[in-house]
């Protein structure tokens, strides 16, 4: 019962959980890896690995990948001189040009919509209304409203 009792604190103690099943899957991977290591003299590719389990090469990947450890945004990366490079600033900030003139170019088709084409798209999803709750408010059906923010959103899409 202790054994089984630190078996279970070590499995669940880990800072992402994953299923029993993956990590069964990526104990046998490794297992696998050290044996073709040993017959092949080189370290095996994942497609041999994968042929070795009788499993899709993605499940294998997938595997592995989740019982390694995650890693902290301001890891160093490289260090040189006093600049210290950190894996945050390889990530993209999402604040490229393609952002902002996506964000334009919705401000503009915004410009030509009616009132009564706002307000329905800003119920429905800044607001999180149903269809049926938008019709009442308004005053429609709610099949008209939803032909209506089916025709708004093609028309935002076209312009």
């Amino acid at each position: 019962m202790i054994s089984g009792e630190l078996k279970r604190y070590l499995r669940d103690n880990t800072p992402i959980r994953i299923s029993r099943s993956l990590r069964d899957l990526a104990y046998r991977a490794m297992q696998a890896k050290e044996e073709l290591t040993a017959e092949l003299m080189r370290e095996p590719d994942i497609t041999e690995i994968a042929s070795r389990l009788d499993m899709p090469k993605a499940e294998v990947v997938t595997a592995l990948e989740s019982i390694s450890d995650p890693l902290s945004l301001y890891e160093p990366v490289y260090s040189d001189s006093g600049d210290t490079l950190f894996i945050l600033d390889q990530i993209g900030d999402g604040n490229d040009s393609d952002g902002w003139i996506n964000e334009l170019s919705f401000k503009e088709a915004m410009v030509s919509l009616t009132e009564r084409e706002k307000r329905i798209l800003y119920l429905r999803f800044l607001k999180g209304r149903t269809q049926m709750e938008v019709a009442k408010e308004i005053g429609i059906s709610q099949a008209q409203v939803s032909r209506l923010e089916k025709n708004t959103l093609d028309k935002l899409k076209g312009e």
